[in-house]
């Protein structure tokens, strides 16, 4: 197999056995950026030479030599991040962040930068100064966001692993549109040095967006610092919430969704619990609250009335908005925020695993991210964030798993979150359901990623 094919875990075992040579790998990804990318607008910016440097000076870690792929969210010691946008209110400069440094340190090459939905402000990727990124299941649909670029580009195939950042759901929705795994870690367990809110954001988190929970364990190991070890998800107890959030989403999502559920149960030898789970309509606007007011730092009227005219019209509306939040509101989302931790602290002790769709449906087209639920029409950003807000406001892991496709060949997901620092159990139950499925969904690949070079 051609080494640019393997997983991430392969390509890493393929170096280091002698059998990849690593240079003929990072010259070959960056041809394959030339190659592909075109068609789906994820990768904004590659290094040759700072990217060569990097591997021949990568010392004998577990990704030695491996080329992956960071999100235009990090700085890097020869580029700032510009976070898909024509202007920042919050300055950025070139710099050693912490995804960087964990990546420098296990040997791997960073071999460009992701394109990301504008200020992350979205969750489906179709707004950038960059050009929207594209799903490359359909280039017409939306990659998901905010994480576009890094999720588009792995699961075409450019790369086989790629950092992203999740501060509503921002590597889980892209995961679940692209047909990826995708780990939103425990807060503050994951590198997040160097992020331009990093002093103030309770939210944001790193991480890592592969192809499945193994590649996930590997480079989430990486950019947490730490071995997340394998284990068994033995007598697993799922719990299952019957609210909007589970119900308000399309046939096919639904039908897909209860499937994997069952199989992971049959899979583990476990069972399924009906839970309630009260106010996550109050716990989604919370953490929309939130994540706006702490993003406040630097604004003024002044900066809001200069804003470069390259900025989006509804992200000029949005950076406005901010200004009229009521500091009583923040206030009240922290008490919610309070009230969720504890009523999951109690949950946790019932169940260890929290299962829902990632998305209520599909990617939506480009030109109009809408999706059509049981509710009636909705804009995608306004359906997905209630599965998603939850895991940032109190801060528990969740990792989104391919579970199956709709009726037009696009990837639909589960969701499964656990309690606090229960991220490698969320692994665990990730393999049992790639188990469970034959490894059906995580080794599917878009026509995309199955085009042959140019000339072969």
């Amino acid at each position: 197999m051609n080494p640019l094919d393997l997983s991430l875990r392969g390509q890493a075992a393929a170096i280091a056995a002698g059998e990849a040579n690593a240079a003929e790998l990072l010259d070959a990804t960056l041809a394959r950026i030339e190659e592909r990318n075109p068609a789906i607008n994820a990768v904004v910016a590659t290094f040759p030479e700072e990217s060569r440097s990097m591997l021949a000076e990568a010392p004998d870690g577990p990704l030695r030599g491996v080329p992956v792929l960071i999100k235009d969210e990090w700085p890097l010691p020869w580029r700032a991040q510009r976070f898909g946008a024509a202007e920042l209110l919050a300055p950025t400069a070139p710099g050693e962040s912490g995804p960087y440094r964990a990546l420098r340190d296990a040997g791997a090459v960073v071999v460009g930068v992701g394109n990301m939905h504008e200020l992350g402000a979205g969750s489906t990727g179709n707004v950038s100064v960059y050009g929207a990124a594209r799903n490359p299941w359909d280039t017409e649909r939306c990659p998901g966001g905010s994480s576009s670029g890094p999720a588009a580009a792995t699961a075409a195939g450019l790369v086989a692993g790629a950092v992203g950042a999740d501060g509503l759901g921002s590597v889980r929705f892209p995961a679940a549109y692209c047909g990826l795994t995708g780990l939103k870690p425990t807060f503050g367990r994951s590198a997040m040095a160097g992020h331009h809110m990093e002093a103030v954001t309770t939210l944001i988190v790193s991480g890592p967006l592969c192809a499945d929970a193994a590649d996930c364990r590997l480079l989430g190991s990486t950019l947490f610092g730490e071995e997340l070890a394998a284990g068994a998800a033995s007598g697993l107890r799922i719990g299952v919430v019957r609210d909007t959030v589970s119900e308000d989403v399309t046939p096919e999502v639904d039908e897909a969704c209860g499937a994997a559920i069952e199989a992971l149960r049959t899979e583990t030898g476990g069972e399924i619990r009906e839970i309630e789970l009260a106010d996550l309509d109050a716990a989604t606007l919370a953490g929309i609250l939130i994540i706006n007011a702490e993003s406040l730092g630097g604004v003024s009227p002044e900066r809001l009335n200069d804003l470069d005219p390259g900025i989006s019209p509804i992200n000029r509306g949005f950076l406005k908005y901010r200004m009229l939040l009521p500091a009583a509101a923040i206030t009240q989302a922290e008490r919610v925020r309070t009230l969720m931790r504890r009523r999951l602290a109690a949950l946790f002790e019932e169940v260890d695993v929290i299962a829902w769709p990632t998305i209520p449906a599909v990617a939506p087209p480009l030109e109009a991210p809408l999706v059509e639920l049981p509710s009636g029409t909705q804009t995608a950003d306004q359906a997905n964030v209630r599965g998603a807000a939850l895991a940032n406001l109190t801060g528990i892991p969740a990792i989104s798993v391919p579970v199956g496709f709709g009726s037009e060949g696009l990837p639909i997901a589960l969701q499964l979150q656990g309690a606090w620092g229960a991220d490698e159990l969320l692994l665990d139950a990730a393999e049992a359901l790639e188990r469970a499925n034959g490894r059906r969904w995580v080794d599917a690949r878009p026509p995309l990623a199955q085009a042959e070079p140019a000339g072969a």
